[in-house]
């Protein structure tokens, strides 16, 4: 064995580790916190913002990914258990994604739902303006996404099926879209949103994909979605996300499905987001100088 070359090359590796390392850290974005009135909610509300290096310094307007949480969480969760931010830093150095920005709304257990609150309306209605006025993000469809994670992905299909006109692309991580009920030990039957006191599976049915899904076809504007799940999770999902992969595919909607080892657990997610930005950011506009629509 030739010694003197595989330290060669030894050296080389450790160099091109150090390199990707000085790399990502010249690419260090922030996380803000921003605060303002709902009118749908008629309170305070707050979300989370993960904002990409050189963003103060620049006068370009980026792509916006709109990432949801889980039931239950806040508008951190995705910063803390979900290291968005270290995640959004490597794959914007390494060229994987464009500069963007990424929100995070708190939403509590709401299901993104015009149920407990009217969520729904208040992401459409004033978080989504709210961002374009104080961030510079982009403002038309090709520069707005959206996913989440199991409660998030949820409300992220039923965003993206709802209004594709919108979203040019979503991630969907072990998505809660139980087809027809949730299991018996989902949070969906237990947390008042559907139904109260008692989970009532017309409500869900009626708010749950399958409702929204001819009216997005007659829409004509695909929505290219990631979607993947555990291979033992919690609640199945990953039956679901095979049924509406299948869904997707028969109707010809551009789709990518990931079935990964584990549960419904955050090493699913956190070790599978890299994968999903960088399918979504790919039907994404790059960032650029344009003028805000407002």
């Amino acid at each position: 064995m030739d010694f003197a070359c595989l330290t060669r090359r030894s050296a080389l590796a450790a160099l091109a580790v150090y390199g990707s390392f000085l790399m990502s850290a010249a690419y260090a974005g922030v996380v803000v916190t921003r605060e303002f009135r709902s009118a749908a909610l008629d309170r305070n509300w707050s979300y989370a913002v993960y904002l990409p290096s050189g963003y103060d310094s620049s006068n370009l307007r980026y792509p916006v990914l709109y990432l949801l949480h889980g039931n239950g969480a806040d508008l951190y969760e995705w910063v803390v258990k979900g290291r968005i931010q270290p995640t959004a830093d490597a794959l914007i150095a390494s060229g994987d994604i464009p500069p963007a920005v990424i929100v995070m709304p708190d939403a509590g257990t709401s299901w993104y739902v015009d149920r407990k609150e009217k969520m729904e309306t208040a992401f459409l209605q004033d978080l989504i303006p709210d961002v374009e006025k104080s961030f510079r993000v982009l403002t038309q469809r090709d520069g707005r996404l959206i996913g989440g994670e199991s409660m998030g992905g949820y409300g992220s299909l039923r965003f993206a099926l709802k209004y594709p006109e919108m979203f040019r692309a979503a991630a969907l991580l072990s998505p809660a879209i139980y087809n027809p009920e949730p299991p018996q030990n989902s949070s969906a039957r237990r947390v008042g949103v559907f139904g109260a006191p008692d989970f009532d599976a017309a409500i869900w049915k009626s708010l749950n994909y399958p409702a929204l899904w001819d009216a997005y076809l007659a829409k004509r504007m695909p929505v290219p979605m990631y979607l993947n799940s555990g291979d033992d999770d919690d609640f199945y999902i990953e039956k679901e996300v095979v049924q509406l992969y299948e869904l997707l595919r028969a109707n010809k909607q551009p789709a990518e499905l990931r079935i990964v080892d584990g549960a419904h657990v955050w090493p699913v997610w956190d070790s599978t987001i890299g994968d999903a930005m960088k399918y979504i950011f790919g039907f994404a506009a790059r960032p650029a100088i344009t003028p805000p629509t407002h």
